[in-house]
Formats: C-alpha cells, sequence, structure tokens
C-alpha cells in the first residue's frame, strides 16, 4: 500500500556496507582496526567514555563514543517517533484491540529469547552464566529494516503478516529501549540528572507547543503557532534535546536514549500512515519534518555504527555467539508462536483477516533477525574483549534467520499477497 521499500533499502545498503567493511578489516588487520575504533578526538572533555587516572576521573570523546552516545541517539529518535506515534495518534497502529495479540506476541518475542540463553547458559557451568548472563537482552531485539526486507520477500508486501511483523517490531523497538534505560546503565546511577532532561522537556513543550495552540484556540489560521515555527522551527528542540542528552549522561543512563523525553514535545500530525511511510513525506508537522532532515544523515551514522561496532574477528565465535543465535532462533519463533497463540485464541483477541496461526511461527522466524539492535546491546552489556566479540558474532549470524523464515513458509504454504 505504501511505497517503503527504498527508504527502508537506503538504511540497510549503509549499513551492512559498514558492517562488511568492518569484517574485512577486522580480519586482515586487528590492531589497525582497533586502533580506528577507539580513535581519541578530544582528551578530557566534557562528555566521552570514563577513565580513571591517579585517582582522577576525566572524560575522553572517542570516535565509538561519538557514534554509539553521540550520533545514535538520532536514529534512536526516529524508532522513538514511530513508536509515539503508534500509541498517541487516534488511529495508531499500537492503539485498541487491533494491537493486543502483537503485543501479546512482542511479550513472547522477549519472554523466548531469554529464556533459551539463560536456561542453556546455566548448563554450560557456572563459569559461563556468570560470564554471559549480563547480555541476556541481547537476543531479544528485532531488526525493524531487515525484518521488513524479509517478511515482504516471504509472505508478500501485501500479506497481513507484514503489518503484524511491524507491529511486533514497533513495540519491540519500545521494549528495547526500556530495556537499554533501566538494565544496562552507563556508570553510576544519579538519577537526579534525570530533572534536567524532564525539566528541559517540559519547558519546549510549555513555551513552543502547548501555549501557542492555546493563544490560537478559535483561530482557525494558528497564527501563533505558525508564527512560533517559522521563526524558531526545529532551534528550541534541538537545544532541549542536548540539554535531554546531558541529563541522561550525568545520570548514568545510556545517552543515545537521551532524546527519548524530546519527541513527544514536538508538534505532531493528527495521522500517521505507518512505520517508514513514504505518505508521511506529505505532512508537513514539525515532528515528520524533523524525521524528513535527520534521514539521509541517520544512514550515514548507521554506516559508521556498522564499520565501528561488527569488526570482529572469525575466530571469536564461541559460547556467547551459540548462546546469542538459540535465543534468537529458537526462543523468539517458539515465544512468538506460543504467546501469539495464547492471545489469538486463548484471550480470544483474534488474527488479522486472512492470516493463519502458522504465520506466526514464520513471523518468529523473521523477527529473529537482530542485527543492529542486538549489536547495540552487545556493545553496552559486555566490556570490550572476546565475551563481547563472541556476542556481537551471534548478532550478524542472526541473518541467517532469514533463510529459515523462508524454509519457514514453505513448510507452513505461506499464500503470498502482492497487493
Amino acid at each position: 500500500m505504501y511505497r517503503v521499500w527504498n527508504f527502508i533499502t537506503s538504511y540497510s545498503i549503509l549499513l551492512i556496507a559498514g558492517a562488511l567493511l568492518a569484517l574485512i578489516w577486522a580480519n586482515i588487520n586487528a590492531e589497525s582496526y582497533n586502533h580506528f575504533v577507539h580513535l581519541v578526538l578530544i582528551p578530557d572533555f566534557f562528555i566521552g567514555e570514563l577513565h580513571e587516572s591517579h585517582g582522577e576521573i576525566t572524560r575522553t570523546l572517542t570516535l565509538h563514543y561519538l557514534v554509539n552516545d553521540v550520533l545514535m541517539a538520532f536514529f534512536f529518535a526516529i524508532a522513538a517517533k514511530e513508536v509515539w506515534e503508534a500509541v498517541i495518534l487516534k488511529n495508531g497502529s499500537l492503539r485498541g484491540k487491533k494491537a493486543a495479540t502483537p503485543l501479546i506476541a512482542t511479550l513472547g518475542g522477549m519472554v523466548g529469547p531469554i529464556s533459551i540463553y539463560l536456561g542453556i547458559a546455566y548448563f554450560m557451568g557456572s563459569t559461563t552464566f556468570d560470564a554471559v548472563a549480563n547480555g541476556w537482552a541481547v537476543p531479544t531485539a528485532t531488526d525493524i529494516a531487515f525484518s521488513y526486507l524479509v517478511g515482504r520477500l516471504v509472505f508478500g508486501a501485501g500479506h497481513p503478516a507484514v503489518r503484524f511483523l511491524l507491529l511486533l517490531a514497533i513495540a519491540d523497538d519500545a521494549a528495547g529501549l526500556l530495556i537499554l534505560a533501566i538494565f544496562y546503565p552507563t556508570g553510576d546511577v544519579a538519577l537526579q540528572w534525570l530533572g534536567l532532561s524532564v525539566g528541559a522537556a517540559v519547558l519546549v513543550y510549555l513555551l513552543f507547543n502547548y501555549l501557542p495552540r492555546r493563544m490560537d484556540k478559535g483561530d482557525q489560521l494558528r497564527r501563533n503557532s505558525t508564527r512560533m515555527r517559522s521563526v524558531f522551527g526545529f532551534w528550541p528542540y534541538l537545544i532541549a534535546g542536548c540539554l535531554s542528552w546531558y541529563g541522561f549522561q550525568k545520570a548514568g543512563l545510556h545517552p543515545s536514549l537521551g532524546l527519548l523525553p524530546i519527541i513527544p514535545t514536538i508538534p505532531h500530525a493528527d495521522r500517521e500512515f505507518g512505520i517508514f511511510a513514504e505518505a508521511e513525506k506529505h505532512l508537513t508537522d514539525l515532528l515528520n519534518h524533523c524525521e524528513h532532515l535527520l534521514k539521509h544523515p541517520v544512514e550515514v551514522i548507521l554506516f559508521f555504527f556498522g564499520l565501528l561496532n561488527a569488526g570482529v574477528e572469525f575466530g571469536a565465535i564461541g559460547n556467547p555467539t551459540w548462546l546469542v543465535l538459540g535465543g534468537l532462533i529458537i526462543g523468539k519463533p517458539l515465544g512468538v508462536f506460543i504467546f501469539g497463540y495464547i492471545g489469538a485464541h486463548v484471550l480470544r483477541f483474534g488474527l488479522p483477516v486472512g492470516m493463519k496461526t502458522s504465520d506466526l511461527f514464520v513471523i518468529g522466524c523473521v523477527a529473529s533477525i537482530g542485527f543492529t539492535v542486538s549489536l547495540f546491546i552487545a556493545s553496552v552489556a559486555f566490556e570490550t574483549g572476546p565475551v563481547q566479540d563472541a556476542a556481537k558474532m551471534g548478532a550478524l549470524l542472526s541473518f541467517g534467520a532469514a533463510v529459515l523464515a523462508i524454509v519457514a513458509g514453505k513448510i507452513t504454504r505461506v499464500e503470498k499477497k502482492q497487493f
């Protein structure tokens, strides 16, 4: 219905290119690759990685920190925009009974991988369990872009299972953001600094969103709101975003999530066409305008994210690799199918018209592609070293779930629907 193919592939191609380049580079010359990743841009800076020297704690801005902790905030802002619209708008895709089964299936798509990951690790022994336990969230992720592409290939563009898959992926992203914020702080937690983030969000909302609309009550031309946007544009929200980002860093939460409190404050349209929909380019609200401005910069950011995070040596494959893979390709399909079945048939929320119960298992196979977010969680769950590298390899190898999804689709006789 919507021409999303070019939009998604533009994100995917550069990300894949960066990841492939990283793999080649790391396996040809690991030393130069690691030197590039941890290149110091500015020593002793007010943002950056924490270092302790002679009893003093300082920050160093490295290339890795710049991409993962600063620039990736814009990627998560786009994801948060889609989640926010899906929840808040009257016709949002995560509202009402139609979202019940996908949301329940999403819960299964997280419980299943966690259970498989920790369960297998437990039987491997306490040494292995202690080493990998903190990475329990790595196999819970679903890469929206790649899952969508594979979902179209398996089901066809017009199959209701594709929409179901997107709802699941959006909800999965929302849950992933919460997991990052709650379970993976970047330092000593000082929640009082969140007051800066909340204060910036409240202030920019009141001054540049709520009050102009309040003053425009009864004015169909909305003169005050129009004047506010023409004079200030997105700048107040960007400044508030910087303050919020800094508040997250000082609070000990992952700063890449720092823009999230600002997204709900930006004026938005009263409707949405679905994640990555081409039709949204015709919406002129400030929130969609900001997303359009970020599109090409985020493509470049994802290239560097792949380049700086996917460079692991093939010899790094180990227990964490199989645990992540097991969680994704075993736990995800089983979890989505079991919980989806409960939601659809036991709780009687039903499935979309034209979708079979067996499609739930195939959707779970498609959603097993973790890649982007799995790589990100692995980089924050483990210290730099062999365990992190092995977990990242599991995230990279999760591309194999695409083959499993195609095979599962053939076995369950998925009826492709192109329109």
